[in-house]
């Protein structure tokens, strides 16, 4: 049975973040992810999820200055000490919020470096990331993300992610599997799933090319649902999509799966 997390950033975005958590919840949502919780306390949001009754499914560690331009800084040689600090914070919060999963953003690609630079940092501060969050119970997932959306971005591939995943080595590390992303850059999303079975943990969902509600668009998400359940998926589907318009409106898509009780 499909398991959906609204995503607050991109959803209910007609009220203050913290309101976001009672309207996905009436919305027929049992379950949130978002970028970034850090502009907010991790206690208040922790009530928040309790008095409304949801899971926190993901959110992203520190990705550096955001709004100067950074994308994550797993890849960035010098900067690991910030990295570092970024884990600690999110997985003060994971833990307050009871979250079992964190993605570590990748980081644009650098000039002046390599990629085989970049990647030597990335992999040695995803097994750091790794090695804190395992004690408790925490898995890791790193996202290929498209180069429309997000150019110049370090890992924008499954094959790439699922080389990166083996250098690693970490049995806490998975992949991110956004169906969006891959479907701009790959296709062949079945197949794709049927590759990375039992390497990824959290999948996201959005209209391809538009990335607006499941409903519309080149992919047939409906089929790929039933086919994730007749696999046995047993995680979430992220709905990382910009509604078309004011968001429950949209909603009719989601209706089969909504918990209004």
């Amino acid at each position: 049975m499909a398991r959906f997390a609204a995503n607050l950033s991109m959803m209910f975005t007609e009220v203050p973040f913290m309101a976001r958590f009672q309207a996905a919840r009436a919305a027929g949502f049992r379950a949130v992810e978002y970028l970034f919780p850090y502009a907010e306390d991790k206690d208040a949001i922790a009530a928040e999820l309790k008095r409304r009754g949801l899971t926190q499914a993901l959110f992203n560690m520190p990705p550096g200055d955001w709004e100067a331009g950074e994308r994550g800084l797993a890849s960035l040689p010098g900067r690991e000490a910030e990295f570092r600090a970024g884990v600690a914070t999110a997985l003060a919060y994971a833990e307050a919020l009871g979250c079992t999963q964190l993605h570590a953003m990748a980081g644009l690609c650098q000039p002046g470096l390599s990629r085989e630079q970049q990647q030597a940092t990335y992999v040695a501060n995803i097994r750091y990331a790794a090695d804190q969050a395992a004690p408790k119970g925490i898995l890791v997932l790193i996202e290929p993300i498209n180069s429309r959306d997000m150019p110049g971005y370090f890992l924008s591939t499954q094959v790439q992610a699922e080389a990166l995943l083996a250098a690693i080595d970490r049995p806490n590390v998975r992949i991110q599997l956004d169906l969006y992303h891959c479907q701009i850059m790959e296709g062949d999303l079945t197949r794709t799933i049927d590759r990375l079975w039992g390497k990824f943990s959290h999948i996201q969902i959005a209209s391809v090319p538009e990335r607006h509600e499941p409903d519309q668009g080149e992919v047939n998400y409906p089929w790929l649902f039933d086919y994730l359940d007749a696999k046995g998926y047993d995680g979430f589907l992220g709905c990382e999509y910009r509604p078309r318009g004011q968001t429950e409106a949209g909603l009719g898509w989601f209706a089969p799966w909504a918990d209004k009780e």
